[in-house]
């Protein structure tokens, strides 16, 4: 058995599936409905995914309506009476008897506990033989539990005490046998569920095929799972509902709904801190949401009000809603996020049959109701072949949408009556005017803070804070200007955080994660209607009941004027007393120890009535340092989630160090209510003051405010995010180079898998800066991080390395390639490879004996550029190199010129992007290569741009648009909302070319590998893992900078990801970002790849002098202009250059393997015994740990390392 310890892990598992329903409207039992709804699932076997093995499924099941006179049949012949009212339990048992056996008896003192009588047992007849490999191998014991019940119970009570039976068995059971499950215990439902393709569904559940099983209601899934190792209990249906999507914010939905668990109390549930926690933490994002639901009704809330507090429409911004209904979704929000993300809901509780779409409709449902009075829901139509004639009603669910049928009355509810019924539940408006006040902007001037930072102070905090020259001008001003970020462009090519020898913010060590293949991120320009940042103070609500004390206040935004500041703490109510908590504490003192104190305040104060916490960084005085202000709200978020506090405090961060985006989403998605940036305030005044932007002061702040929602609504729609209540506390990044002790404190439950900087090297940071800051004649630093400072922070692409490249391959001088590569080889470390080194203790052989450079050079591609971000003159130079050389060149987003077709200067990689732009069937026959770009290094989560200045003739012609019009592609694909809409798109371009091969791109991020199995599973031929320090021609800064992991990450995942679900040898992996040389060739190789993938190496090699100015269209070198002055003048370089580049990197890769002793490129792939992890140059380096690297680029010993081709 593989045991992980990698960088992959199980539980970054992601399911897209299939869904539906099938129920007769008077709730008539038969068993022709059940027999139906299994050959509907069995139409939806291209949903889900198939294992290696060729017969375990990713999971599949019916969740159907008590057939009680079966289940009573069942019971009399093992002996069993069982009369009305009865429960019958689906469980799940350990293969080992006595582990078995403790369940089995936990389970009858559990329900005796709550007045029930466990009756017996019966085994569930199965057969085995319709099961893989892989689902032999975790198959558990079947069995179900009859239950007596007292006849004196209400059909909801006796489910709400099965509920509290069950999770008090749970409870008991959980720390000693992971097999034990209960898929369904109830008087109302039953599920049948497994680890089988959906046709043999009923040929291993024999019950299905037994005629006197007979059911009105069956809700039915089929998984598509990218995780490598499904489990039973994963398979869906879970106890009420079937989920096709994904919830992006599951991580803060679970932690909010721990720190909840008394806003649950209620008369039915009294006890409910005896079966906490009341959400599976562990378990898939569905299970999590289906636990919250059956929480939910067992308080009392009836499914449709229960769904639609889990899942609201868009209705914010929706301006023609019923004021009634609007105050509805108002009240619910004021008591709980929604969970987020793509949803198609089917669900029942054995009278309703529903379905729901989440506020996106990015999952597809439709419906008919037939003669037969049968209704048929599901993601696919035609899955109950009907005559035409014989339907009464169809239709499809929109976005926000919810439908149901009531098998009691034989109504048809459609979204409307629906949305009737729960708006006049009660008087929500009247509820929201007595017990909410909203606190709007100003529009009367700008209140300016009195205690601002100005001359001295300023100069000491800008200094504390790192607010240097050039974030001043290129980010603060630019905000201040035009109320949006600012647009850059190549990449990313300064190091890591932990790998910098300069002092870094805490914030770079987050890398924003996104959306990529099994859900899509959102646009959010086209699609701002589904968007709100609306935020709220004060103690949350009960759920279940309301006093005269309640009181909820609104804002429209979490970014604070200082005139919305005031207003909030000038409020004299119960429950928003403030308390403010000084975050500078004495050099003596650790830390650690500093932060604890601050929890200590905080969880004293709340537990004092304070409701508002302000932390605070303003106070600088000499002798003490501040705590990053991202620490300290991690801190002492989690310390209220742990203390039970959580829900009765609003934490505001008051700081200098909060001046971009993703400063901001930073110390949101760690718990912040709200943010006041008073240093960005006063930098922009002071910067009016002397000139530097121009207009109304009172503009300017409003559009820095302006800017940052935008950054905001880009950061959140990344991830497929679209409320800002949900993004709060959902921890939506990785930690990158942090030590598990910072973690652990601080960001509880963020991914990290690479141990770094401790608390000790945080503490030396800051002090280091404490002492330049009181340095009063010491100037603010230039900067360095966005662009090339001679001293400052070290950038890869530095003019050093830029000019040797271009002196050799414009002399075809291997030898000044060597100082090249030299230069590049022994640099101050910059990426995680540069700790690798190769061993010099292996037995070389003659260069001669290595594989030819005409192999290797087959291996290289040239990365997607597009033309328009390259001139026609670079884009072609490209494509003849890489031709005449046998390797390929990437057309990249923006189509080709029909005239290079056939010819040396054609493109074998032709892309397919989210704008399509360029896509035609005459461009897709003419590629060897069809690439899906679903996501770049550079810009994750969003899609490409291309500014008007830049839209020539040429290119609006070839892109069928306009010139002179900007054309920005959505970040989604509109055709790619799952896993399984990626592989109909596969399919699709296979059809148009039967001859090429398909590539899918993606990004690097924690989960890439599981992504990449789905991939794989979706019969791709090649995926590229791009690196953060990828290349773009235009890209906002917080993009380029902070969205993203190394491809050393994401490789080395994908590539263990992909060995442990034997998929390796299906498959062709690239490696993409940064590569540089012959050196970084074989690192790559090593640590998975068997193909490569370079940008911005190539484009240097024909004249780019990485002057950052791609966007500006004015290149110096006419590489990235469309101004034609430029490229007749400018522009020197020619194919041969590109040429000369690689054949130079393969003639250092065959040197390299030479020296180890390797014939084949192919032989490197993951020999990770060829390297050697070395201790890095400063503190933060040596306390890295690369270890989890070099353990998944090596793979289990057993499953294929690479492809032939």
């Amino acid at each position: 058995m593989y045991t992980f310890g990698g960088l992959y892990d199980p539980k970054f598992e992601k399911a897209s599936c299939g869904f539906g329903l099938m129920a007769h409207m008077d709730g008539e039992p038969s068993h022709q409905l059940v027999q139906k709804a299994v050959k509907a699932l069995a139409c939806m076997t291209h949903r889900g995914a198939i294992a290696a093995d060729g017969k375990s499924g990713d999971g599949c099941g019916l969740l159907m309506k008590m057939p009680t006179s079966f289940m009573q049949q069942a019971a009399s012949e093992i002996g069993i009476p069982l009369k009305d009212p009865f429960a019958v339990g689906m469980v799940f048992l350990s293969p080992a008897p006595r582990l078995a056996q403790a369940a089995q008896k936990a389970m009858a003192e559990a329900l005796e506990r709550f007045d029930f009588k466990l009756l017996g047992w019966r085994d569930v007849p199965v057969d085995s033989s319709v099961c893989g490999e892989m689902a032999l191998s975790s198959l558990p014991q079947m069995k179900q539990c009859f239950v007596a019940v007292p006849t004196q119970l209400e059909v909801e009570e006796i489910d709400r005490k099965l509920f509290f039976a069950r999770r008090y068995c749970e409870k008991i059971i959980a720390d000693s046998d992971p097999d034990f499950y209960i898929a369904s215990l109830s008087s109302r439902v039953i599920s049948y569920k497994g680890l089988v393709m959906p046709n043999a569904l009923p040929e291993f559940f024999q019950d299905l095929g037994n005629p006197d099983l007979q059911s009105a209601i069956v809700v039915f899934h089929q998984r598509f799972s990218t995780n490598t190792l499904p489990q039973w209990r994963l398979a869906q249906p879970f106890r009420f509902l079937s989920h096709n999507g994904e919830i992006n914010t599951i991580q803060g939905n679970r932690h909010w709904a721990l720190a909840r668990t008394s806003k649950f109390l209620s008369d039915q549930m009294s006890d409910i801190e005896s079966i906490s926690p009341l959400v599976d933490s562990t378990g898939s994002d569905s299970m999590s949401l289906d636990n919250m639901l059956e929480v939910l009704l067992a308080g009392g809330l009836d499914l449709f009000h229960a769904m639609r507090l889990l899942i609201p429409p868009a209705w914010q911004n929706v301006e023609k809603m019923d004021p009634k209904l609007r105050a509805f979704y108002e009240y619910n929000a004021m008591r709980m996020e929604p969970w987020d993300g793509p949803a198609g809901i089917v669900m029942t509780d054995g009278r309703y049959a529903a379905c729901i779409l989440d506020r996106n409709g990015l999952r597809p449902a439709r419906y008919m109701v037939t003669r037969d009075r049968i209704i048929t829901l599901a993601s696919e139509t035609g899955v109950n072949p009907v005559p035409a004639e014989d339907i009464l009603i169809k239709g499809r669910l929109k976005p926000g949408e919810m439908v149901a049928v009531d098998t009691e009355t034989g109504e048809l509810l459609l979204p409307g009556d629906i949305d009737k019924s729960l708006a006049n539940k009660r008087d929500f408006g009247d509820w929201l005017k007595k017990h909410t006040k909203r606190i709007e902007s100003e529009f009367d001037g700008e209140q300016l803070d009195p205690n601002r930072p100005i001359n001295q102070t300023l100069l000491v905090q800008k200094k504390m804070y790192q607010l240097t020259f050039e974030e001043q001008s290129q980010v603060l001003s630019v905000l201040a200007q035009n109320g949006q970020e600012a647009v850059g462009s190549m990449g990313d090519d300064t190091p890591l955080p932990v790998l910098s020898y300069k002092v870094r913010s805490t914030y770079d060590y987050f890398r924003q994660q996104f959306a990529q293949v099994t859900n899509p991120p959102i646009d959010p320009l086209r699609e701002s209607v589904v968007m709100s940042l609306e935020t709220f103070f004060g103690s949350e609500l009960n759920f279940f009941a309301d006093t005269d004390k309640d009181l909820r206040i609104v804002v429209d935004s979490p970014v604070l004027s200082y005139a919305k500041l005031q207003k909030l703490l000038e409020l004299k109510v119960p429950g928003l007393a403030c308390s403010r908590i000084d975050l500078n504490y004495s050099q003596s003192e650790s830390l650690q120890h500093a932060i604890l104190a601050i929890c200590d305040q905080a969880e004293s104060a709340v537990r004092n009535g304070s409701g508002l916490l302000i932390l605070s960084d303003r106070d600088l005085v000499a002798g003490k340092i501040p705590v990053h202000a991202a620490l300290a709200t991690g801190a002492v978020h989690h310390r209220l989630l742990q203390s039970g506090l959580r829900c009765d405090a609003n934490i505001i961060v008051e700081s200098g160090t909060v001046r971009d985006p993703h400063h901001f989403a930073v110390l949101i998605g760690y718990g912040a209510t709200a943010v006041y940036p008073y240093l960005a305030y006063a930098t922009i005044e002071e910067m009016h003051k002397t000139g530097q932007v121009i207009g109304d002061l009172e503009i300017l702040l409003a559009n820095y405010r302006k800017g940052i929602d935008k950054g905001l609504y880009k950061i959140m729609s990344k991830m497929g995010i679209s409320t800002i209540a949900s993004y709060r506390g959902a921890q939506l990044f990785e930690s990158v180079g942090l030590h598990q002790e910072v973690v652990d404190l601080c960001f509880t439950g963020t991914i990290n898998r690479l141990q770094g900087t401790r608390f000790e090297h945080l503490a030396a940071d800051q002090i280091t800066l404490s002492k330049k800051a009181w340095k009063l004649r010491v100037p603010i630093e230039q900067g360095g991080l966005l662009k090339y400072v001679h001293d400052a922070e070290y950038h890869a692409f530095n003019p050093d390395v830029v000019m040797l490249l271009q002196k050799a391959v414009q002399n075809s001088d291997y030898a000044t390639y060597q100082q090249y590569a030299a230069t590049v080889n022994n640099r101050p470390c910059v990426a995680f490879r540069d700790l690798l080194h190769l061993k010099n203790d292996q037995t070389a052989i003659a260069v001669e004996e290595v594989e030819s450079e005409a192999e290797i050079l087959k291996r290289f591609d040239s990365a997607g550029m597009s033309l328009g971000a390259l001139s026609p003159e670079a884009h072609e130079s490209l494509a003849i190199a890489m031709n005449r050389l046998g390797g390929r060149s990437n057309s990249g987003e923006g189509g080709e010129d029909p005239a290079r077709y056939g010819t040396e200067r054609t493109s074998k990689i032709k892309q397919v992007a989210s704008g399509r732009f360029g896509v035609t069937p005459h461009y897709l026959v003419n590629a060897e290569v069809i690439q899906i770009k679903v996501a770049q290094g550079a810009k994750p989560g969003e899609g490409g741009q291309l500014p008007g200045h830049k839209v020539n003739d040429l290119i609006a012609e070839l892109r069928y648009s306009r010139p002179g019009v900007s054309l920005i592609s959505p970040p989604p694909h509109h055709d790619i909302y799952s896993i399984e809409d990626l592989a109909q798109l596969i399919f699709d371009l296979k059809q148009i070319n039967p001859n090429c091969l398909v590539s899918v791109k993606l990004v690097a991020e924690a989960g890439v590998g599981t992504i990449a199995a789905g991939v794989a599973k979706a019969y791709a031929d090649l995926i590229t893992i791009s690196g953060y320090d990828g290349g773009t021609g235009a890209s906002p800064l917080t993009s380029i900078k902070y969205a993203g992991s190394p491809w050393e990450l994401g490789l080395t995942e994908a590539h263990e990801a992909l060995r442990v679900n034997n998929l390796r040898d299906k498959v062709r992996l690239q490696a993409d970002g940064g590569l540089k040389t012959g050196l970084d060739v074989i690192k790559a190789a090593i640590l998975g790849a068997e193909s490569f993938g370079f940008g911005t190496a190539p484009m240097v090699a024909l004249g780019c002098k990485y002057l950052r100015i791609c966007h500006l269209n004015n290149c110096a070198t006419g590489v990235a202009t469309q101004d034609e002055r430029l490229r007749r003048d400018h522009f020197i370089g020619l194919p041969l250059m590109v040429e000369n580049y690689f054949r130079f990197v393969a003639q250092e890769v065959r040197e390299l393997m030479a020296t180890l002793g390797v014939k084949k490129l192919t032989d490197l792939i993951g020999r990770t015994d060829l390297l050697n992890l070395t201790l890095g140059d400063s503190a933060k380096q040596s306390s890295l740990d690369l270890s989890p690297i070099l353990q998944s680029a090596k793979g289990p010993d057993d499953k294929p390392r690479f492809i032939v081709w």
